[in-house]
């Protein structure tokens, strides 16, 4: 394809730094937006997704439980997730929040560099905590 640049889109190989994308709920909006904006804010997410009002259908100490939640979509890397599951428990109001993390095997170079970017001042802080 004439202009077309191949390294545009690039192939993630498991490094620390690689972008990921964490999946979680909140009870209400309010909520989800507080949590999202606490962590955007803190560079432990370069980006929060506050989606729509969802019915979450699941077996909690054995009784069936709908319940209304709204969904929550993370994009960080990899070596921030440990602080970034950390710092949701503090925020959360739920016993076990959802906390689940999806590989990106590929994407974007300069919006894996913007995920790499944003959250490099909450990984570096982590680091020096340690």
């Amino acid at each position: 394809m004439p202009g077309s640049n191949s390294t545009l889109v690039v192939r993630q190989d498991g490094a620390p730094t690689d972008t990921v994308v964490v999946l979680s709920t909140a009870p209400d909006e309010l909520l989800a937006k507080r949590i999202a904006h606490v962590l955007v804010e803190e560079s432990l997410a370069a980006c929060a997704q506050v989606g729509p009002a969802i019915i979450s259908m699941y077996l909690w100490q054995g009784e069936l439980e709908g319940t209304d939640e709204v969904q929550l979509t993370f994009k960080t890397t990899a070596d921030a997730l440990p602080a970034l599951h950390a710092r949701l428990c503090e925020l959360h109001p739920y016993e076990i929040p959802e906390f689940v993390v999806q590989g990106v095997p590929a994407g974007s170079r300069a919006y894996l560099d913007w995920v790499a970017q944003a959250t490099r001042a909450a990984v570096q802080a982590d680091t020096r905590d340690a």
